[in-house]
């Protein structure tokens, strides 16, 4: 009788860590899900910001069109785009590069870096940067976090067992470079 009662207790234990474990996984998978839905906040705030932009910078630099093309076109691509985090990355990739030439020209138009609308307009794109920075960090945490429950003994049984699938990290580099640059960080890239 006390081996079945130990053999049942052993069991119970059993199941309850596996509900458990489950409902761990459930919960990280939402937060990711979440921290996603943060992200594509602040990329469709950058996206609504770049036509004023670039309307604003027309102005200034009529004879710079192809860059103001380069960075309508990467935009459209990058606002199009609704995949997976990689897919993202690389629709921004273009996009962050575009800004990044559409900034260089802009520094041979001294007016038009005193001029107030574009002074606040490239506040907020800075402001939204760091927003998409700090989204992407909170992002990548938990799918680290996440990872590192499928990968591990014991509760990999369960993502196993359940199709808990390795979530992808979100990659990308910021169109507006406000700080000291400092190297990557390959742990949460």
């Amino acid at each position: 009788m006390n081996g079945i009662s130990i053999a049942g207790g052993i069991v119970a234990l059993m199941l309850l860590w596996a509900v458990i474990s489950y409902n761990r996984f459930v919960n990280q998978r939402n937060l990711i899900g979440n921290s996603w839905s943060n992200i594509d906040t602040e990329l469709r705030r950058r996206y609504d910001l770049i036509p004023n932009l670039v309307e604003t910078v027309k102005g200034y630099v009529a004879h710079e069109r192809a860059v103001l093309e380069e960075v309508t076109a990467a935009r459209a691509a990058a606002a199009a785009e609704h995949g997976s985090p990689e897919e993202q990355a690389r629709a921004e990739a273009p996009l962050v590069t575009a800004l990044r030439h559409l900034f260089v020209v802009v520094e041979d138009y001294p007016t038009l870096q005193s001029s107030s609308h574009f002074l606040d307009l490239q506040h907020e794109l800075s402001n939204t940067e760091d927003r998409i920075q700090a989204s992407r960090r909170f992002y990548n945490a938990n799918v680290r976090d996440y990872n590192t429950r499928v990968q591990s003994l014991p509760s990999n049984v369960i993502a196993g067992l359940f199709n808990f699938d390795l979530e992808e990290y979100f990659q990308i580099e910021p169109a507006m470079r406000t700080t000291v640059e400092q190297p990557p960080n390959t742990y949460f890239a």
